[in-house]
């Protein structure tokens, strides 16, 4: 099994190609922001083949990170789409309400904005999605690739986003934020 134990920070153009021909014949991880969170584990690329990846404690994989390993082959992370809370409000005092009640749970949040408004994503918790209804939010189902906020204390952490010019898919660039406390433990206070 391969071991992919760095992350690339910027792919030169040798590379970019081999990503692209990797892309093509469906040899990239496809990972979820709960699988991202990790530095260790075993996956298997969507043609199928289980690789591992060993990775120093250095943060979240973001979609579209790239690893190497030692032999200096490639592997392209692809945030997977997965079912999420979306957010959205009558007005933009009540969403950031929303937010702040979130935050105060440390709950890892991706922002949104489009020509429809402004909205918020967390990974699904019917209590959280209550409490904001409870709010006068407006609280839906969605699927997509999770890519929360960073925390504003934490280094930016710089990746590639060169695979645009090889496949499109729907690819938030918000960063995580990543905590270790359950979603669960402050709902009854505010």
């Amino acid at each position: 099994m391969k071991i992919f134990n760095t992350r690339l920070q910027t792919p030169n153009n040798k590379q970019q190609i081999q990503l692209a021909a990797h892309y093509q014949a469906a040899y990239y991880l496809l990972l979820d922001f709960d699988t991202r969170q990790h530095s260790r584990f075993r996956a298997t690329t969507v043609s199928g083949e289980s690789v591992g990846v060993d990775l120093p404690r250095t943060g979240t994989l973001k979609g579209d990170d790239v690893l190497i390993n030692a032999a200096g082959e490639l592997i392209q992370v692809i945030a997977k789409p997965q079912a999420v809370t979306k957010v959205t409000a009558d007005d933009d005092f009540t969403l950031m309400k929303g937010a702040y009640h979130l935050g105060n749970r440390h709950v890892p949040l991706m922002f949104d904005h489009t020509d429809a408004g402004y909205a918020l994503y967390f990974e699904n918790d019917h209590v959280l999605a209550q409490m904001l209804e409870r709010l006068g939010l407006q609280v839906e189902a969605a699927s997509m690739p999770f890519e929360p906020e960073t925390g504003a204390y934490q280094s930016g952490q710089s990746h590639s986003h060169s695979h645009n010019q090889v496949h499109s898919h729907s690819h938030s660039s918000s960063h995580s934020h990543n905590h270790e406390h359950s979603s669960h433990e402050s709902v009854g206070q505010s």
